[in-house]
């Protein structure tokens, strides 16, 4: 896994990959559409975000890259990877208690806030990504 240079694309299994930790001054890529949706990333070294139709979906600090995220009703999963390691937020649906597994080892239950985000830190070491699968509890 590396950087997206692209700064966002689609990939063959219908997942997005995005983000890249390595740059020194924020980037980002406006109106990409994928799934009938248009989705924005800004990235560099400080901090990784996505947006899907002006809505928060993905926050990370530092900067990270983000590939295969995939999204259901029920399931989250993407492979992170970073300089360091990193907090993430997903906005999931509010006061719902979620299952983290960090590189297929349960990490425990988390609860949203009343405005559905999800944070968790993730131990990360450059080159090295880590699989991240949160799912209703």
């Amino acid at each position: 896994m590396a950087v997206i240079s692209e700064l966002i694309r689609s990939e063959a299994d219908q997942t997005l990959s995005f983000g890249d930790y390595t740059l020194s001054s924020k980037t980002k890529k406006d109106d990409f559409s994928f799934n009938g949706s248009n989705y924005k990333v800004k990235t560099f070294k400080e901090i990784t975000k996505l947006e899907r139709d002006d809505m928060f979906v993905y926050e990370s600090v530092p900067g990270t890259a983000v590939n295969h995220l995939k999204i259901t009703d029920d399931v989250v999963t993407f492979i992170v990877e970073g300089a360091n390691d990193a907090e993430f937020t997903l906005e999931l649906d509010p006061e719902t208690e979620y299952e983290i597994s960090i590189d297929g080892a349960y990490s425990g239950t988390m609860k949203t806030n009343l405005g559905g985000k999800l944070s968790v830190g993730v131990e990360l070491e450059e080159g090295m990504p880590v699989s991240v699968r949160v799912e209703r509890a």
